[in-house]
C-alpha cells in the first residue's frame, strides 16, 4: 500500500510517497482502508518535531480519518468488515490503510460524504470542547472568533450560533469574510496580513471593539496567535474568557496586565489531551455534534481535496494560511 510519510525533520516539501506494507490490527483493532483525510495545523507541526507528541519515524502524518473497516481484530465489539467509520487518530492517517483501536472510532452517520466525516472529529470536535468546557458559552454571549474562514473558524462561527451566541469574525480578506458571513457570522472584522505596528494594532483592537459592542467579547476563539491575540484581548468583556487554541501567526506575548482590568482568564484548549483523559465526556460531545449536524446547524465546508501524491501540497496551503474551510485528502 502507498503511504505518505516523513523521514526527517522537515517542512512538507520532505514528505515522500512510500510502497509500505499494510499493517495487521491486534487485539482491540481494526484496519480501516481510509477514504478520505482531513489536514489540520498540527500535520505541519508534528513533521518539524514542534508538537506536544512526537512519533518514532518514519511516519505518516494525518490525524482525522473516515473510511470502510477492511479487517477485525481480537476483541472488538459493534463493527464488523465493510462499515463505514471516522476516527481521531493523532497521525497515521495519510495512507491507504490505516490500523485504528476500536474506541477512537465513530460509525459515519447516514448520508455523510467521506471527505465531510473526515473533517468533523478535530475540528468541531476542539471547538466544542473549547466553547462549552472552556469558554463556558451560554445564550446571549458574544463570540470574537480569530481566523474564522478556515476549519475550526467555520467550526467555532456555527457552533457559536448553534448555541445561541452573537459571532464577530475576524478573517484576513473580504473573501473569507464572506464565507464566515455565509456560516452565521453576525459581524466581519478583516484585519492586516502584513506586520503591524503599535498604531496598527491599537486600530485593529479599536475594530474589534467595536464590532463586539460596549461590554466586549465575552469568548475570544483564538486560533491565530501572533499580532492578532492582544489587540482581540483589549476587546474582552469583564470576566471573559480568551481560549487559546492555536497559533499558526505564531506565540503571542500576552500583556498580563489586561487580565486584571479585564479580570478575565486566559484558557488553553487542548482537544487531544482532553479526549484521552476524558474519554466519556468526548464521546458525549461527538455524539452531540451528530444530533447537530442531522438538525443542520453545521455542515463542515470542504474547499479541495487533494490526491495521497498531494498531500504535501495540502499541508503547505493550510500553513500559508490560504485555506477556507477543509482541506481532505482523498484516496481514490
Amino acid at each position: 500500500m502507498k503511504a505518505i510519510r516523513t523521514h526527517q525533520t522537515g517542512g512538507p516539501e520532505t514528505l515522500t510517497l512510500d510502497e509500505v506494507d499494510t499493517p495487521t490490527p491486534g487485539k482491540g483493532e481494526v484496519l480501516v482502508a481510509v477514504k478520505a483525510c482531513a489536514i489540520n495545523y498540527p500535520d505541519g507541526l508534528i513533521i518539524r518535531d514542534m508538537y506536544q507528541f512526537k512519533p518514532e519515524r518514519p511516519f505518516s502524518p494525518g490525524g482525522e480519518i473516515s473510511g470502510v473497516i477492511e479487517a477485525v481484530g481480537e476483541g472488538v465489539e459493534g463493527y464488523k468488515v465493510g462499515d463505514k467509520v471516522m476516527a481521531g487518530i493523532g497521525n497515521g492517517g495519510l495512507a491507504e490503510k490505516v490500523v485504528v483501536p476500536a474506541g477512537r472510532m465513530f460509525p459515519v452517520p447516514d448520508g455523510v460524504p467521506f471527505e465531510k466525516a473526515a473533517s468533523l472529529l478535530m475540528t468541531y470536535g476542539t471547538t466544542i470542547h473549547g466553547l462549552k468546557d472552556r469558554g463556558h458559552i451560554k445564550a446571549g454571549d458574544t463570540v470574537l472568533v480569530l481566523g474564522a474562514a478556515g476549519g475550526v473558524g467555520l467550526s467555532a462561527v456555527e457552533l457559536a450560533k448553534a448555541f445561541g451566541a452573537r459571532v464577530v469574525a475576524a478573517v484576513s480578506s473580504e473573501a473569507k469574510g464572506e464565507v464566515a458571513r455565509k456560516a452565521g457570522a453576525d459581524e466581519v472584522v478583516i484585519y492586516p496580513r502584513e506586520a503591524m505596528d503599535k498604531d496598527a494594532s491599537k486600530a485593529l483592537a479599536n475594530a474589534f471593539k467595536a464590532a463586539c459592542g460596549p461590554d466586549g467579547a465575552n469568548i475570544v476563539y483564538d486560533i491565530v496567535g501572533g499580532q492578532y491575540s492582544e489587540p482581540a484581548l483589549r476587546a474582552i468583556a469583564w470576566e471573559g474568557r480568551f481560549l487559546v487554541v492555536g497559533f499558526p501567526a505564531g506565540i503571542a506575548k500576552m500583556p498580563l496586565n489586561l487580565t486584571l482590568l479585564k479580570s478575565c482568564d486566559i484558557c488553553g484548549v487542548f482537544w487531544g489531551a482532553f479526549t484521552a483523559r476524558e474519554p466519556a465526556a468526548f464521546r458525549a460531545q461527538v455524539e452531540e455534534l451528530f444530533d447537530l449536524m442531522k438538525a443542520g446547524k453545521i455542515d463542515p465546508l470542504v474547499s479541495e481535496t487533494f490526491p495521497l501524491e498531494r498531500a504535501g501540497d495540502a499541508i503547505a496551503k493550510l500553513e500559508a494560511r490560504e485555506a477556507v474551510g477543509k482541506l481532505v485528502v482523498t484516496m481514490e
